[in-house]
């Protein structure tokens, strides 16, 4: 009897995770931010190996990119976001290299710098503490 129930439970557990893993939704993983470091190679990773998961949790909701030149627009944080999605697993072929420029309890500046075969760009980049989680607030970009 207790080996018909144990038998009985076992094949209700895997046909409930089976049920669980098959219903079609997408599972959403959250990425710890709770350190700067890890927020700031995060947005390395998106913008130059094209990983797209959590995009939404890494700017902050009044983040602004600058491009230095008159001639280049701004762009707001949704316009960056629904850029970035589309580039979704694009790989830069570039070098990257990051320079923590302050760091304290609340703010984080960096510096990215990206070199391509023919081009360098460099990314100036503020991070904020936000109850707990750091996000990008400011991206300034030059080229050279």
């Amino acid at each position: 009897m207790k080996t018909s129930i144990k038998i009985g439970l076992v094949t209700f557990l895997v046909i409930l995770s089976f049920c669980t893993m098959a219903d079609g939704r997408p599972v959403k993983r959250s990425i710890n931010f709770s350190m700067a470091k890890l927020a700031i190679h995060h947005y390395i990773d998106v913008m130059t190996e094209g990983q797209s998961q959590g995009i939404e949790e890494l700017f902050s909701s009044d983040f602004c990119q600058r491009v230095q030149g008159l001639k280049y627009p701004n762009h707001s944080r949704s316009e960056l976001i629904s850029f970035l999605k589309k580039q979704s697993g694009e790989k830069m072929n570039c070098q990257t290299t990051l320079q923590i420029i302050d760091e304290c309890a609340h703010y984080l500046i960096a510096k990215v710098i990206m070199k391509f075969e023919s081009f360098m760009k460099t990314d100036l980049i503020t991070l904020i503490n936000e109850d707990g989680n750091w996000k990008v607030i400011a991206s300034i970009h030059t080229y050279q």
